[in-house]
C-alpha cells in the first residue's frame, strides 16, 4: 500500500490557504514530522530518478525512512511501511512500468 504525503493530503482536503493557517499551531516535533514525510514522498515520486537509476532511487527512499527512524518521527510500524511501500516502487521500477 502506497502512503500519500499526509502534507499533500491536507492540502487537497483543505487547501493551502488553511495549511498555512495551521502552520503556527504545530510544534516543532509535529512539523519536522511533516516536512520528513513531504520530503520522502516527493522522493517516492521522482520519475526522473526512478527511471534513470532504479537502484539509487531505492536507496534514497530507504536512507530517508531510516533517519525519520534514527530522529524517533516514526514509530516502528510507519518505518516498516515506508520500508515497504519504497520495495514495492523498486519492484515497479525495474519492471518498466514508467516506460509503459
Amino acid at each position: 500500500m502506497l502512503l500519500r504525503s499526509p502534507v499533500n493530503v491536507f492540502r487537497e482536503i483543505f487547501g493551502v490557504r488553511v495549511m498555512n493557517a495551521f502552520k503556527n499551531q504545530l510544534t516543532p516535533e509535529q512539523e519536522s514530522r511533516l516536512h520528513a514525510l513531504d520530503a520522502w514522498h516527493r522522493a517516492l515520486d521522482n520519475r526522473a530518478l526512478r527511471m534513470d537509476c532504479p537502484d539509487a532511487y531505492h536507496d534514497e527512499l530507504l536512507r530517508q525512512s531510516d533517519e525519520m527512524d534514527r530522529l524517533g518521527l516514526l514509530t516502528l510500524s510507519e518505518w516498516r511501511d515506508l520500508r515497504r511501500d519504497a520495495d514495492e516502487a523498486y519492484r515497479r521500477a525495474v519492471a518498466g512500468e514508467d516506460y509503459h
